[in-house]
C-alpha cells in the first residue's frame, strides 16, 4: 500500500541564508500517530545546461567546489533567481559562466535534487550550436576553468569518476536518453 502523506503540525524557519533558508517541521506519522522534527533545506530552483558545439564538444567547466574541497568538472548552472523562469536562468548562467551563447535552449526535464531534506527543482536544458560569444562574466565567488570535451566522452568521464556531481551526471542522462538511437523510451 502507498505511504499516505503526514500531518504537518507545525513549520518554523530556523535560519536563512543567501542560497538556502533552514527549516524545522513538526509531523504526525500516519502510520504510527507519532510526532517528529524534520529538517529541510529550503532553496530556488537550479538549473543545468549542457551546451553542445557544431562539433559535437560540450562545453563544460573546472570549479572548485567547497562541500568537497574539490575542483570538479561540470556543466555550466546556477540558481533560479526571484522573477526568473528556469529557462531565463539557464541562458544566464551558459553567458555568465562560459561566455557562450545559443540560439536555442531545449528542456530536458527535471528532478528533485534530494526529497529527503530539500524543497527545490532541478532542470536541465540542452544548449545547441553553442559558440563562443563573449567573455565570461564571474562573480567574486567563482573560479571558473571552460574546458571542451567530446560528447562522447562524457559515458567514460562517468563511469571513470571524473564526472562525480550527481545533477551533472542526471543531466547527461537525461540527454543520452533523448537523443541516443539505441536508448530504450
Amino acid at each position: 500500500m502507498l505511504p499516505k502523506p503526514w500531518d504537518l503540525i507545525s513549520s518554523m524557519r530556523d535560519s536563512a541564508y543567501r542560497v538556502f533558508n533552514l527549516r524545522t517541521d513538526r509531523a504526525r506519522s500516519p502510520r504510527t500517530g507519532r510526532e517528529h522534527n524534520f529538517f529541510v533545506l529550503e532553496s530556488g530552483s537550479w538549473v543545468n545546461v549542457i551546451p553542445l558545439t557544431r562539433d559535437n564538444e560540450v562545453v563544460m567547466i573546472n570549479q572548485y567546489r567547497h562541500g568537497t574541497r574539490e575542483v570538479t568538472l561540470e556543466i555550466p548552472g546556477g540558481l533560479v533567481e526571484p522573477g526568473d523562469t528556469p529557462e531565463a536562468a539557464a541562458w544566464r548562467e551558459l553567458r555568465e559562466e562560459t561566455g557562450y551563447g545559443s540560439d536555442t535552449i531545449t528542456s530536458l526535464g527535471w528532478v528533485h535534487p534530494n526529497p529527503a531534506i530539500q524543497n527545490n527543482n532541478c532542470y536541465t536544458f540542452l544548449a545547441r550550436d553553442a559558440r563562443q560569444e563573449g567573455c565570461q562574466m564571474q562573480d567574486d565567488k567563482e573560479d571558473i576553468e571552460v574546458v571542451l570535451h567530446p560528447v562522447s566522452e562524457i559515458p567514460r568521464f562517468i563511469r571513470e569518476g571524473i564526472i562525480t556531481h550527481s545533477l551533472v551526471i542526471v543531466a547527461f542522462y537525461r540527454y543520452f536518453m533523448e537523443y541516443l538511437p539505441h536508448a530504450q523510451k
